[in-house]
């Protein structure tokens, strides 16, 4: 059995992951709290979306894949199928939007929470082992049973319990708590699951095809960047509710206004005058 490593450069690899995975659950959670606040569906589509790419493509994919980066087998080369991981990618965004508008669509219940939890954990834990099948290693590769049930369940109990935050969580201080809290369920489900597995080498040596981890590092990074600046800007752009409180008082002000003006009478042969205008002339004095 191969020498496997969780951690080749250190604490590096961890720190980023869980620094991904909280601030992908900070977008997602302020997008939901935009949810709330949307006066049509359209809206709530539109940040339901959102927050799937947050918390889908930011919190739980990319962490994903920066943990998989400290993934080493002693005396052997990685290289990684670049259609499975893109299709893995893709999974994490579908299956949590899917989850985001069961519960978010209409009123929220637990019924609603429950069965979206159960969905999105499932998926969450087919995009891990897409991602993990996405390796390419000169080894036989082998999974734990009861460690990679154990990484579903919590897979399951952390949607469950995103959802429910979702669906409930206000202010910024709770906003903060419940993404350092998903953080921490999103990298224990991973690190679970990786857990899970053995190499056993081949006899023969050979040299695996695929990219390396340095050919998709750049692009990857580069997307998660363009990615949060997009959502920064879409949730800074939308409009509060403490907005629209002052906009709508705004108006009243501008309408009890108008209604207070006094009306000219209408005068005769349909004419109707001018308002006066406050003018004062000026005539210079003769010397």
């Amino acid at each position: 059995m191969a020498e496997i490593h969780h951690f080749e450069y250190g604490l590096i690899t961890p720190i980023l992951s869980y620094a991904l995975s909280v601030l992908g659950s900070l977008l997602g959670l302020t997008c939901a709290v935009r949810v709330r606040e949307a006066h049509s569906s359209a809206q709530r589509a539109w940040f339901l979306m959102l927050a799937a790419w947050a918390i889908g493509g930011t919190a739980i994919w990319s962490m994903h894949f920066m943990a998989m980066l400290g993934f080493s087998v002693v005396g052997q080369r990685i290289r990684y199928d670049v259609a499975l991981t893109a299709a893995s990618a893709i999974i994490a965004v579908v299956v949590v939007g899917i989850g985001l508008f069961i519960v978010g669509m209409g009123r929220p219940s637990i019924v609603k929470i429950l069965f979206g939890g159960l969905f999105a954990g499932l998926g969450v834990a087919a995009m891990h082992y897409t991602g993990m099948a996405a390796m390419r290693v000169d080894a036989d590769i082998a999974y734990d049973t009861t460690r990679v049930a154990l990484s579903v369940v919590i897979a399951v109990v952390a949607a469950c319990v995103a959802l429910w935050l979702v669906v409930n969580v206000k202010g910024v201080l709770a906003i903060i708590a419940s993404a350092l809290v998903m953080g921490v369920a999103v990298n224990g489900m991973h690190f679970t699951g990786m857990s899970s597995m053995s190499a056993h080498l081949h006899e023969e040596p050979g040299d695996p095809s695929g990219a390396t981890a340095s050919n998709l590092l750049v692009p990857i990074i580069l997307a998660v960047i363009l990615v949060v600046i997009a959502l920064i800007y879409a949730v800074l752009a939308a409009p509060t509710e403490d907005d629209r409180a002052g906009a709508a008082y705004l108006d009243a002000r501008i309408a009890d206004r108008e209604k207070t003006q006094p009306e000219l009478p209408p005068a005769p042969n349909g004419f109707t005058p001018r308002p006066r205008r406050n003018t004062t002339s000026y005539t210079p004095r003769r010397r």
